[in-house]
Order: C-alpha cells, then sequence, then structure tokens
C-alpha cells in the first residue's frame, strides 16, 4: 500500500509510520500509518477520495493541544491542517485557514486594533480546532464571534455553515456529529483601541500563567465545567491534587489539569482520568465529563 500511496498521491507530503507523540502536546501516541500535510483543499480532497476508494480510515487532527492519542497509534491516514494557514482581515472580519493558529489569529486582531478575541489569547490549538470544540475561556468562545465556517462534508462536498447552523453548544457544536472538516472560519470583530486590547490580553495571559501549569505536557481542561460547580475544585477536594499513575499526575498548580511529569503513556492518562471520575464521584455526587478528545488503538491491539 506504501507504494501505491507514493505514486496515487505523489507530491503531497505523507509520512508513513509517523509517532505522534511528536506532535502532540501531552507528549505521548503511538505511530500513524500515514501522516498528511497538505498543502491546499484540492490535496485533502485527493487523500479523502483515495481512502475512501481503498477503505482506508482517514480523520483530521487539529493541534492536538486538547486530545489524547492513545499507544497504539491509528491506523490509516491522519490529516493535519498544518500548512493551512492563511489569516486575512477586510474591515472588522477576520478570515483563518483550519490550521491557522489560535493564539496568532488574536495576535493580528490586536495588530489590527479589532476586539472580541481577547479571551482565546492563550488557547493553544488551531482555528480548526477551536470551531469544532467551540473553545472558549474567561467568558468568552468562539460561537460569540464566529459568522460562519467553510467545511468539507464527509460525501467531498464544500460547504458554507453559518453560526446557527453549526449548533454549537458548551464545547461542542454540529461537526462532532457530522463528520465535516473545517476548511476556514470567518468572525465578526469589532473596532477597538489597541491598548486596551493589549493590556486585556496581558491580564488574561498572566492569570492563565498564574493559574496552569503551562510548563508541563499536558491536554489542557480536561473535564468540561460540571454545571454550578468546577472541576479542578471537586478533584482538589476529593484529595486527589498530585495524585499520579504512571508518569501522569494531577496538576499540583491546578487540579483540573493532568500534567505528563515522566514518560507518562496515554494509558496513564486514561487510568487516571479513570480513577478521578471515579474519586469525585464518591465524594460529591458529580459525575465529571470529559473534556478531552481520547483516540487510537490501546497499545495492546498491536
Amino acid at each position: 500500500m506504501k507504494n501505491k500511496i507514493r505514486v496515487e498521491l505523489e507530491g503531497i507530503d505523507i509520512r508513513f509510520d509517523e509517532p505522534l507523540k511528536e506532535y502532540t502536546y501531552t507528549n505521548v501516541g503511538g505511530a500513524v500509518d500515514y501522516l498528511v500535510f497538505p498543502r491546499n483543499r484540492y490535496e485533502i480532497v485527493r487523500v479523502i477520495e483515495f481512502a475512501k476508494r481503498e477503505g482506508i480510515p482517514w480523520q483530521v487532527l487539529g493541534n492536538s493541544s486538547n486530545v489524547i492519542v492513545r499507544d497504539g497509534g491509528i491506523r490509516g491516514f491522519v490529516i493535519r491542517m498544518d500548512k493551512l494557514n492563511t489569516v486575512t482581515v477586510s474591515g472588522y472580519t477576520i478570515e483563518a485557514e483550519a490550521g491557522a493558529n489560535l493564539i496568532e489569529t488574536t495576535r493580528v486582531a490586536l495588530f489590527h486594533s479589532l476586539t472580541g478575541f481577547e479571551f482565546a489569547c492563550g488557547i493553544p490549538g488551531s482555528i480548526g480546532g477551536a470551531v469544532y470544540m467551540n473553545a472558549g475561556a474567561y467568558g468568552g468562545e468562539v460561537s460569540h464571534i464566529l459568522v460562519s465556517a467553510q467545511i468539507l462534508t464527509p460525501a467531498g462536498y464544500v460547504e458554507t455553515l453559518d453560526n446557527r447552523e453549526l449548533r454549537f453548544g458548551y464545547r461542542s457544536s454540529i461537526l462532532q456529529e457530522n463528520g465535516a472538516i473545517v476548511l476556514s472560519a470567518k468572525f465578526a470583530l469589532r473596532p477597538g483601541n489597541y491598548t486596551v486590547i493589549e493590556q486585556e490580553m496581558a491580564r488574561l495571559t498572566h492569570l492563565r500563567e498564574l493559574k496552569q501549569p503551562l510548563e508541563l505536557p499536558s491536554c489542557g481542561s480536561v473535564f468540561k465545567r460540571p454545571l454550578d460547580h468546577f472541576a479542578g475544585q471537586l478533584i482538589m477536594e476529593a484529595g486527589l491534587k498530585g495524585y499520579r499513575f504512571g508518569g501522569v499526575e494531577v496538576s499540583q498548580k491546578h487540579a483540573g489539569f493532568m500534567v505528563n511529569v515522566e514518560n507518562g503513556t496515554a494509558n496513564d492518562y486514561e487510568s487516571l482520568i479513570k480513577h478521578v471520575i471515579e474519586t469525585v464521584e464518591k465524594s460529591s455526587g458529580i459525575t465529571l465529563e470529559r473534556e478531552v478528545r481520547i483516540i487510537g488503538d490501546p497499545a495492546e491491539t498491536l
């Protein structure tokens, strides 16, 4: 199959048996059969059409900042959008391709003195992932500013969905159900004062650095916020701050995070998440729901 891929998908950047831990924020994850870095939409369509024809599974991964890839890796194609990263500004509107870095996009907004994107100034990840997850922080979220997203449907058609059609919820969108890929997104911002925007971004960045373990590999916020509670507080009250499984531990700095402190594995992450959910439920009666996505095959299936 590798030779067939080389011939039929010639010219596309495809890496074989590539360890995904080199690309994830957690520093865990086994190898993917075929890792693809398309340069444009045409190359994405070529890869997907080939995969369908050959019966090979495929999926898209953003910056892998809120995902855990299991130790057995992923079969088939994984498409990363890193090279589709153009950001353009027209009036008060910013349009960004799916692979554009979210933090960098907020800096483009700052450069043009546009306000509304400050909440995302410290969220790691890509524009595509941010739309997919309805990323948010400090009272703001993608759904508050997104006008529309251009998507590629599983059938291979390019469509534009407006804010309402994307059916945003808390850390969710219709894209998690329909299997479509974000190609680009358009955001409506407001004219603002450069200094005021810069100061707000500095304030939020300071808060983030103060409260979150940014110096260690992690998958960001592990759990969704339960109604009328904070996941980190519930975990702390259950006595789990600093609790460790293998090389992964509940962060001493913020109990809502799990950090890879010593060559941890995806299995360590999964085991720790399971233990935290069970312990918090016993302690408070509240069942925590995962925000982080877990994908791929367990190591033992290899």
